[in-house]
């Protein structure tokens, strides 16, 4: 299989390397929100389930990632229904939603690394992930992001390496 690497790597203004990922959904965006924000949906596709104290300070609880423990993160910013940033380990991540025409949401997410060297990695990670989130949003049932051997993330894993993104972070569950 030739993985589809739909996420960019970048370095942001401040020198920061991050991931980036945009999709369209035929969902306004405040529903689009509810994937994002409502600790149910998210345990759908995200990583972890996170419940968020929905404001800036507040603290997001993450449990259930069978390759790590459980933790907590702090919420930056919250713009209900366009933006929510929050940190996530040594991470910040940022969800961004623009509402198009047609009742359809631009949905962006990106994940500012705490290591250069992971891009490669969470990259994979998030393929794997928003493959889950696309499934749910069209209302398809889907064994969620730790779906097991069958999930493609050493294919994406390989094509980022392939294409000269960042890689060599430790990889959670695998030993290395």
């Amino acid at each position: 299989m030739t993985a589809d690497l739909t996420g960019t790597y970048l370095t942001l203004d401040d020198g920061r390397s991050a991931v980036r990922f945009s999709r369209v959904y035929d969902h306004p965006a405040d529903r689009v929100w509810r994937f994002v924000t409502d600790a149910d949906e998210l345990a759908r596709w995200f990583p972890s389930r996170a419940e968020f104290e929905l404001r800036p300070g507040g603290t997001v609880r993450f449990s259930g990632d069978p390759h790590m423990p459980d933790s907590t993160g702090a919420v930056l910013a919250v713009d209900a229904p366009r933006h929510l940033s929050f940190l996530w380990g040594g991470d910040e991540l940022r969800f961004d939603l623009e509402e198009l025409d047609g009742g359809r949401t631009r949905f962006t997410l990106t994940n500012v690394l705490g290591e250069r060297e992971a891009a490669a990695r969470n990259g994979a990670g998030w393929e794997v992930c928003l493959a889950a989130l696309d499934a749910r949003v069209r209302g398809e049932r889907h064994e969620g992001p730790h779906a097991g051997v069958g999930t493609p993330w050493k294919e994406y894993y390989e094509g980022y390496v392939r294409a000269g993104i960042p890689s060599g972070a430790p990889v959670p569950g695998a030993g290395a």
